[in-house]
Protein backbone atom coordinates (compact mmCIF):
# COMPACT_ATOMS: atom_id res chain seq x y z
CA UNK A 1 0.00 0.00 0.00
CA UNK A 2 1.29 3.44 -0.92
CA UNK A 3 2.40 5.48 2.08
CA UNK A 4 4.14 8.78 2.75
CA UNK A 5 7.17 6.85 3.98
CA UNK A 6 7.43 4.86 0.76
CA UNK A 7 7.17 8.09 -1.24
CA UNK A 8 10.02 9.57 0.78
CA UNK A 9 12.21 6.54 0.16
CA UNK A 10 11.43 6.44 -3.56
CA UNK A 11 12.20 10.14 -3.92
CA UNK A 12 15.44 9.64 -1.99
CA UNK A 13 16.44 6.97 -4.49
CA UNK A 14 15.58 9.32 -7.38
CA UNK A 15 17.69 12.08 -5.88
CA UNK A 16 20.61 9.66 -5.56
CA UNK A 17 20.20 8.77 -9.25
CA UNK A 18 20.17 12.47 -10.13
CA UNK A 19 23.41 12.89 -8.19
CA UNK A 20 25.05 10.27 -10.39
CA UNK A 21 23.68 11.95 -13.51
CA UNK A 22 24.97 15.34 -12.40
CA UNK A 23 28.38 13.84 -11.62
CA UNK A 24 28.73 12.99 -15.33
CA UNK A 25 28.59 16.73 -16.07
CA UNK A 26 31.30 17.79 -13.63
CA UNK A 27 33.99 18.01 -16.29
CA UNK A 28 31.77 19.78 -18.81
CA UNK A 29 32.52 23.28 -17.55
CA UNK A 30 28.78 24.06 -17.41
CA UNK A 31 27.97 26.62 -14.73
CA UNK A 32 25.44 25.57 -12.09
CA UNK A 33 26.27 21.86 -11.99
CA UNK A 34 28.08 22.17 -8.65
CA UNK A 35 25.13 23.92 -6.98
CA UNK A 36 22.64 21.42 -8.41
CA UNK A 37 24.76 18.55 -7.12
CA UNK A 38 25.04 20.09 -3.66
CA UNK A 39 21.29 20.70 -3.64
CA UNK A 40 20.52 17.08 -4.44
CA UNK A 41 23.02 15.81 -1.85
CA UNK A 42 21.30 17.92 0.80
CA UNK A 43 17.90 16.73 -0.40
CA UNK A 44 18.96 13.10 0.04
CA UNK A 45 19.97 13.78 3.65
CA UNK A 46 16.81 15.80 4.28
CA UNK A 47 14.53 13.08 2.92
CA UNK A 48 16.26 10.41 5.01
CA UNK A 49 15.77 12.57 8.10
CA UNK A 50 12.11 13.14 7.22
CA UNK A 51 11.69 9.37 6.86
CA UNK A 52 13.22 8.84 10.31
CA UNK A 53 10.42 10.79 12.06
CA UNK A 54 9.73 9.01 15.35
CA UNK A 55 13.07 7.18 15.24
CA UNK A 56 15.56 10.03 15.50
CA UNK A 57 15.09 13.03 17.80
CA UNK A 58 12.63 15.62 16.53
CA UNK A 59 15.32 18.26 16.30
CA UNK A 60 16.89 16.17 13.51
CA UNK A 61 13.76 14.91 11.77
CA UNK A 62 12.01 18.31 11.90
CA UNK A 63 14.45 21.22 12.21
CA UNK A 64 17.41 19.41 10.67
CA UNK A 65 15.42 17.92 7.80
CA UNK A 66 13.66 21.18 6.94
CA UNK A 67 16.88 23.20 7.16
CA UNK A 68 18.56 20.85 4.68
CA UNK A 69 15.56 20.88 2.35
CA UNK A 70 15.35 24.69 2.44
CA UNK A 71 19.06 24.82 1.61
CA UNK A 72 18.59 22.33 -1.22
CA UNK A 73 15.95 24.37 -3.06
CA UNK A 74 17.99 27.54 -2.50
CA UNK A 75 20.99 25.82 -4.11
CA UNK A 76 18.83 24.78 -7.05
CA UNK A 77 17.88 28.43 -7.63
CA UNK A 78 21.54 29.43 -7.28
CA UNK A 79 22.47 26.79 -9.85
CA UNK A 80 19.95 28.05 -12.40
CA UNK A 81 21.05 31.65 -11.87
CA UNK A 82 24.72 30.75 -12.34
CA UNK A 83 23.91 28.61 -15.35
CA UNK A 84 22.22 31.57 -17.01
CA UNK A 85 24.94 34.04 -16.02
CA UNK A 86 22.76 35.89 -13.52
CA UNK A 87 23.55 37.15 -10.04
CA UNK A 88 22.57 34.83 -7.20
CA UNK A 89 20.22 36.60 -4.72
CA UNK A 90 22.16 35.35 -1.70
CA UNK A 91 20.77 37.85 0.82
CA UNK A 92 17.05 37.27 0.03
CA UNK A 93 17.61 33.50 0.08
CA UNK A 94 19.33 33.62 3.46
CA UNK A 95 16.76 36.00 4.98
CA UNK A 96 13.85 34.00 3.60
CA UNK A 97 15.32 30.72 4.81
CA UNK A 98 16.03 32.18 8.24
CA UNK A 99 12.45 33.48 8.51
CA UNK A 100 11.03 30.10 7.50
CA UNK A 101 13.23 28.31 10.04
CA UNK A 102 12.31 30.80 12.78
CA UNK A 103 8.60 30.15 12.16
CA UNK A 104 9.20 26.42 12.06
CA UNK A 105 11.04 26.45 15.41
CA UNK A 106 8.35 28.62 16.99
CA UNK A 107 5.53 26.36 15.79
CA UNK A 108 7.39 23.33 17.09
CA UNK A 109 8.77 24.39 20.47
CA UNK A 110 6.59 27.43 21.17
CA UNK A 111 3.17 26.49 19.84
CA UNK A 112 3.30 22.95 18.48
CA UNK A 113 1.38 23.14 15.19
CA UNK A 114 2.17 20.90 12.21
CA UNK A 115 -0.17 22.90 9.89
CA UNK A 116 1.61 26.19 10.65
CA UNK A 117 5.03 24.59 10.20
CA UNK A 118 3.85 23.36 6.84
CA UNK A 119 2.52 26.81 5.92
CA UNK A 120 5.83 28.48 6.81
CA UNK A 121 7.90 26.04 4.76
CA UNK A 122 5.41 26.10 1.84
CA UNK A 123 5.69 29.89 1.57
CA UNK A 124 9.47 29.63 1.24
CA UNK A 125 9.29 26.84 -1.33
CA UNK A 126 6.62 28.69 -3.29
CA UNK A 127 8.83 31.79 -3.44
CA UNK A 128 11.92 29.89 -4.58
CA UNK A 129 10.12 27.83 -7.25
CA UNK A 130 8.49 30.92 -8.70
CA UNK A 131 11.89 32.63 -8.69
CA UNK A 132 13.33 29.67 -10.63
CA UNK A 133 10.51 29.89 -13.16
CA UNK A 134 11.07 33.62 -13.60
CA UNK A 135 14.83 33.10 -13.94
CA UNK A 136 14.52 30.82 -16.97
CA UNK A 137 13.81 32.67 -20.26
CA UNK A 138 10.41 32.02 -21.81
CA UNK A 139 11.67 32.18 -25.41
CA UNK A 140 15.25 30.93 -25.69
CA UNK A 141 16.95 30.03 -28.95
CA UNK A 142 15.43 26.99 -30.74
CA UNK A 143 18.15 24.55 -29.68
CA UNK A 144 17.45 25.31 -25.99
CA UNK A 145 13.69 25.81 -26.19
CA UNK A 146 12.37 22.43 -25.00
CA UNK A 147 14.56 21.98 -21.88
CA UNK A 148 14.08 25.62 -20.90
CA UNK A 149 10.30 25.52 -21.27
CA UNK A 150 10.08 22.16 -19.47
CA UNK A 151 12.03 23.46 -16.48
CA UNK A 152 10.25 26.81 -16.42
CA UNK A 153 6.82 25.21 -16.46
CA UNK A 154 7.82 22.58 -13.89
CA UNK A 155 9.00 25.34 -11.54
CA UNK A 156 5.75 27.29 -11.88
CA UNK A 157 3.66 24.11 -11.36
CA UNK A 158 5.64 23.27 -8.24
CA UNK A 159 5.23 26.82 -6.99
CA UNK A 160 1.47 26.59 -7.54
CA UNK A 161 1.29 23.26 -5.69
CA UNK A 162 3.16 24.69 -2.71
CA UNK A 163 0.83 27.69 -2.67
CA UNK A 164 -2.16 25.33 -2.60
CA UNK A 165 -0.45 23.25 0.09
CA UNK A 166 0.11 26.32 2.24
CA UNK A 167 -3.50 27.47 1.85
CA UNK A 168 -4.85 23.99 2.57
CA UNK A 169 -2.85 23.58 5.77
CA UNK A 170 -3.62 27.12 6.88
CA UNK A 171 -7.27 26.03 6.89
CA UNK A 172 -6.35 23.03 9.05
CA UNK A 173 -4.97 25.09 11.93
CA UNK A 174 -6.30 23.64 15.18
CA UNK A 175 -6.67 20.15 13.69
CA UNK A 176 -4.54 17.27 14.94
CA UNK A 177 -2.51 16.03 11.99
CA UNK A 178 0.34 13.56 11.63
CA UNK A 179 3.34 14.17 9.38
CA UNK A 180 3.22 10.71 7.74
CA UNK A 181 -0.57 10.47 7.75
CA UNK A 182 -1.75 8.19 4.88
CA UNK A 183 -4.68 10.44 3.94
CA UNK A 184 -5.06 10.97 0.16
CA UNK A 185 -4.49 14.75 0.37
CA UNK A 186 -1.29 14.23 2.40
CA UNK A 187 0.00 11.62 -0.06
CA UNK A 188 -0.75 13.94 -2.98
CA UNK A 189 1.16 16.82 -1.41
CA UNK A 190 3.97 14.46 -0.43
CA UNK A 191 4.22 13.05 -3.94
CA UNK A 192 4.45 16.44 -5.61
CA UNK A 193 6.52 18.13 -2.91
CA UNK A 194 9.15 15.41 -2.61
CA UNK A 195 9.42 14.97 -6.37
CA UNK A 196 10.17 18.67 -6.84
CA UNK A 197 13.96 18.31 -6.62
CA UNK A 198 14.19 15.34 -9.04
CA UNK A 199 11.90 17.15 -11.52
CA UNK A 200 13.91 20.36 -11.40
CA UNK A 201 17.17 18.39 -11.56
CA UNK A 202 15.90 16.62 -14.65
CA UNK A 203 15.23 20.01 -16.20
CA UNK A 204 18.66 21.22 -15.12
CA UNK A 205 20.36 18.21 -16.72
CA UNK A 206 18.38 18.76 -19.93
CA UNK A 207 19.43 22.42 -19.97
CA UNK A 208 23.07 21.53 -19.30
CA UNK A 209 23.12 18.88 -22.03
CA UNK A 210 21.51 21.27 -24.50
CA UNK A 211 24.14 23.89 -23.63
CA UNK A 212 26.98 21.37 -24.12
CA UNK A 213 25.55 20.20 -27.45
CA UNK A 214 25.14 23.81 -28.62
CA UNK A 215 28.69 24.73 -27.64
CA UNK A 216 30.08 21.57 -29.25
CA UNK A 217 28.19 22.29 -32.46
CA UNK A 218 29.42 25.89 -32.42
CA UNK A 219 33.01 24.76 -31.91
CA UNK A 220 32.71 22.31 -34.81
CA UNK A 221 31.16 24.89 -37.13
CA UNK A 222 33.29 27.92 -36.27
CA UNK A 223 36.96 28.74 -36.44
CA UNK A 224 38.23 28.96 -32.85
CA UNK A 225 40.49 31.95 -33.53
CA UNK A 226 38.36 34.30 -35.62
CA UNK A 227 34.78 33.14 -35.01
CA UNK A 228 34.21 32.77 -38.77
CA UNK A 229 32.55 29.64 -40.13
CA UNK A 230 34.88 26.66 -40.22
CA UNK A 231 36.07 25.04 -43.45
CA UNK A 232 33.82 22.01 -42.83
CA UNK A 233 30.74 24.14 -42.18
CA UNK A 234 31.51 26.34 -45.19
CA UNK A 235 31.60 23.43 -47.62
CA UNK A 236 28.38 22.05 -46.15
CA UNK A 237 26.73 25.41 -46.82
CA UNK A 238 28.34 25.60 -50.26
CA UNK A 239 27.07 22.16 -51.26
CA UNK A 240 23.57 23.06 -50.11
CA UNK A 241 23.56 26.40 -51.93
CA UNK A 242 25.10 24.82 -55.05
CA UNK A 243 22.35 22.19 -55.14
CA UNK A 244 19.70 24.88 -54.66
CA UNK A 245 21.17 27.06 -57.41
CA UNK A 246 21.24 24.10 -59.80
CA UNK A 247 17.67 23.15 -58.91
CA UNK A 248 15.99 26.55 -59.27
CA UNK A 249 18.48 28.29 -61.54
CA UNK A 250 19.47 31.01 -59.07
CA UNK A 251 22.82 32.78 -59.02
CA UNK A 252 25.69 31.79 -56.76
CA UNK A 253 29.00 33.61 -56.41
CA UNK A 254 32.17 32.98 -54.48
CA UNK A 255 34.91 35.26 -53.18
CA UNK A 256 38.23 33.78 -52.11
CA UNK A 257 40.69 36.15 -50.46
CA UNK A 258 43.71 36.21 -48.21
CA UNK A 259 45.88 38.71 -46.39
CA UNK A 260 48.77 40.06 -48.43
CA UNK A 261 52.30 39.43 -47.11
CA UNK A 262 50.87 37.83 -43.99
CA UNK A 263 54.12 36.00 -43.26
CA UNK A 264 55.81 39.38 -43.05
CA UNK A 265 53.27 40.49 -40.43
CA UNK A 266 54.00 37.39 -38.33
CA UNK A 267 57.77 37.69 -38.72
CA UNK A 268 57.83 41.42 -37.96
CA UNK A 269 55.20 41.76 -35.24
CA UNK A 270 54.80 38.21 -33.91
CA UNK A 271 52.11 35.57 -34.21
CA UNK A 272 49.90 37.21 -31.58
CA UNK A 273 49.66 40.28 -33.80
CA UNK A 274 49.02 38.04 -36.80
CA UNK A 275 46.11 36.49 -34.91
CA UNK A 276 44.74 39.97 -34.19
CA UNK A 277 44.91 40.76 -37.90
CA UNK A 278 42.97 37.60 -38.78
CA UNK A 279 40.26 38.43 -36.24
CA UNK A 280 40.13 42.00 -37.54
CA UNK A 281 39.66 40.71 -41.08
CA UNK A 282 36.63 38.65 -40.08
CA UNK A 283 35.08 41.46 -38.03
CA UNK A 284 35.24 43.94 -40.91
CA UNK A 285 34.34 41.38 -43.57
CA UNK A 286 31.12 40.57 -41.74
CA UNK A 287 30.26 44.27 -41.70
CA UNK A 288 30.38 44.31 -45.52
CA UNK A 289 28.56 41.11 -46.45
CA UNK A 290 24.85 40.35 -46.06
CA UNK A 291 23.35 38.25 -43.29
CA UNK A 292 22.61 35.43 -45.74
CA UNK A 293 26.24 35.27 -46.89
CA UNK A 294 28.79 32.89 -45.38
CA UNK A 295 32.25 34.07 -44.37
CA UNK A 296 34.67 31.26 -43.50
CA UNK A 297 38.31 30.78 -42.70
CA UNK A 298 39.59 28.07 -45.02
CA UNK A 299 42.98 27.86 -43.37
CA UNK A 300 45.94 30.06 -42.47
CA UNK A 301 45.26 33.54 -43.82
CA UNK A 302 42.86 32.36 -46.54
CA UNK A 303 39.15 33.15 -46.33
CA UNK A 304 36.09 32.66 -48.50
CA UNK A 305 32.70 34.34 -48.78
CA UNK A 306 29.79 32.50 -50.37
CA UNK A 307 27.14 34.79 -51.88
CA UNK A 308 23.80 33.03 -52.51
CA UNK A 309 21.48 34.70 -55.03
CA UNK A 310 24.25 37.08 -56.12
CA UNK A 311 25.09 37.53 -59.80
CA UNK A 312 28.56 38.38 -61.05
CA UNK A 313 28.10 42.15 -60.94
CA UNK A 314 26.81 42.00 -57.38
CA UNK A 315 29.73 39.78 -56.40
CA UNK A 316 32.21 42.23 -57.93
CA UNK A 317 30.59 45.12 -56.07
CA UNK A 318 30.78 43.23 -52.78
CA UNK A 319 34.41 42.29 -53.48
CA UNK A 320 35.28 45.93 -54.21
CA UNK A 321 33.72 47.06 -50.92
CA UNK A 322 35.44 44.23 -49.09
CA UNK A 323 38.85 45.12 -50.51
CA UNK A 324 38.36 48.74 -49.46
CA UNK A 325 37.19 47.79 -45.97
CA UNK A 326 40.20 45.51 -45.50
CA UNK A 327 42.78 48.02 -46.69
CA UNK A 328 43.41 49.26 -43.18
CA UNK A 329 45.80 49.74 -40.30
CA UNK A 330 45.29 47.93 -37.03
CA UNK A 331 46.15 50.03 -33.96
CA UNK A 332 47.18 47.62 -31.23
CA UNK A 333 48.32 50.12 -28.59
CA UNK A 334 49.04 53.83 -28.37
CA UNK A 335 52.76 53.18 -27.93
CA UNK A 336 53.17 50.91 -30.98
CA UNK A 337 53.14 51.60 -34.69
CA UNK A 338 49.94 50.58 -36.50
CA UNK A 339 50.02 47.28 -38.40
CA UNK A 340 48.76 47.76 -41.94
CA UNK A 341 47.34 44.99 -44.08
CA UNK A 342 45.52 44.51 -47.37
CA UNK A 343 43.82 41.59 -49.10
CA UNK A 344 43.67 40.16 -52.60
CA UNK A 345 40.36 38.74 -53.81
CA UNK A 346 39.37 36.28 -56.50
CA UNK A 347 35.73 36.31 -57.68
CA UNK A 348 33.84 33.57 -59.53
CA UNK A 349 30.14 33.13 -60.36
CA UNK A 350 28.61 29.72 -60.91
CA UNK A 351 28.20 28.75 -64.56
CA UNK A 352 25.44 26.41 -65.77
CA UNK A 353 26.45 22.80 -65.17
CA UNK A 354 29.55 23.77 -63.20
CA UNK A 355 30.49 21.74 -60.13
CA UNK A 356 31.34 23.28 -56.80
CA UNK A 357 34.94 22.11 -57.13
CA UNK A 358 35.22 23.84 -60.51
CA UNK A 359 33.77 27.06 -59.09
CA UNK A 360 36.25 26.94 -56.24
CA UNK A 361 39.16 26.27 -58.63
CA UNK A 362 38.25 29.31 -60.77
CA UNK A 363 38.03 31.57 -57.71
CA UNK A 364 41.39 30.25 -56.48
CA UNK A 365 42.95 30.86 -59.90
CA UNK A 366 41.62 34.45 -59.88
CA UNK A 367 43.09 34.97 -56.41
CA UNK A 368 46.46 33.70 -57.65
CA UNK A 369 46.34 36.20 -60.53
CA UNK A 370 45.44 39.03 -58.12
CA UNK A 371 48.48 38.25 -56.00
CA UNK A 372 50.76 37.83 -59.03
CA UNK A 373 49.62 41.16 -60.44
CA UNK A 374 50.63 43.13 -57.34
CA UNK A 375 48.12 42.27 -54.58
CA UNK A 376 45.50 44.52 -52.94
CA UNK A 377 43.14 44.03 -55.86
CA UNK A 378 40.06 42.16 -57.03
CA UNK A 379 40.25 39.82 -60.03
CA UNK A 380 37.25 38.28 -61.75
CA UNK A 381 37.60 34.70 -62.92
CA UNK A 382 36.70 34.18 -66.59
CA UNK A 383 33.79 31.90 -67.34
CA UNK A 384 34.70 28.33 -68.31
CA UNK A 385 35.95 28.08 -71.94
CA UNK A 386 33.15 25.74 -72.94
CA UNK A 387 30.63 28.48 -72.11
CA UNK A 388 32.43 31.66 -73.19
CA UNK A 389 34.64 31.50 -76.28
CA UNK A 390 36.84 34.45 -75.31
CA UNK A 391 37.65 34.55 -71.57
CA UNK A 392 37.71 37.99 -70.07
CA UNK A 393 39.32 38.99 -66.81
CA UNK A 394 38.02 42.01 -64.95
CA UNK A 395 40.12 43.77 -62.37
CA UNK A 396 39.04 46.18 -59.68
CA UNK A 397 41.48 48.26 -57.78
Amino acid sequence: MLSALSLLLVTTALSVVMLFVLSSLKGSGVEGVREWGQGNAMAVLALLLFASRGVLPDVLSIEGANLLFIASVALMLAGFRRHLGQRVPTRPLLLGGAAAMACLVFFHHGVDSLPMRTVAVSIYHFSVYVAIGRTIPASPEPRLRYPYLFTRRAAFVLGTVHACRGIFYALQVGETLRFLEPAPYNLAFFAIGTLALPALTLGAVMMANARVIRETAYAADHDHLTGAWSRRAFFNFAEHEHARAARIGSSLSLLVFDADHFKRVNDTHGHATGDRVLRDIVIHAQEVIRKIDYCARLGGEEFAVLLPDANHQTAMDVAARLRTALDRSLHLAPSTLPVGYTVSIGVATLAPGETLAELMARADAALYVAKADGRNRVVSAPMPPRLVPVPERREWR
